[in-house]
């Protein structure tokens, strides 16, 4: 097949008094995800997710372990790989408004979810495992979507 692509994305999971920040990427997406972005070529993950952080929410993140690895492919035919690493300072993440970042405009809202949240969580699984008290389990989850 020509122009088969693979994008990489790694994106963190942000708990703190079991809350979980999630944000929205556009005004008018039905759904939120978890922060992060694209995988620049020779970066490694951690590298990325750190900088993904600090862009857009100014916060540099301490991160934990790969929680999932989510590979799904999109509506016009592209296949995503994503890291979801565990951030482990979600707390610093409450002053997120106030810090200054080179690409607050890549995100149009950011929210704090609680377990009872009817908000459309991506991947499912993951908002599926929040809403379970299970985001935290000992070996990494692999999701197909």
């Amino acid at each position: 097949m020509q122009n088969q692509q693979i994008k990489i994305r790694c994106r963190g999971i942000i708990v703190h008094d079991d809350k979980l920040l999630l944000v929205k990427h556009s005004p008018d997406a039905d759904f939120y995800a978890l922060p992060g972005g694209h995988l620049d070529f020779g970066e490694d993950p951690k590298e990325c997710i750190a900088r993904e952080m600090v862009e857009e929410l100014g916060i540099v993140p301490t991160i934990g372990r790969l929680l999932y690895v989510y590979s799904f492919v999109n509506s016009e035919g592209k296949q995503s790989v994503e890291f979801h690493f565990e951030i482990k300072n979600g707390a610093d993440f409450l002053a997120h408004a106030e810090k200054e970042k080179s690409h607050a405009f890549e995100i149009s809202e950011v929210v704090w979810a609680d377990t009872s949240t009817s908000l459309r969580i991506l991947p499912e699984e993951i908002g599926k495992a929040f809403k379970a008290g299970k985001l935290f389990e000992d070996q990494v989850r692999f999701i197909k979507g």
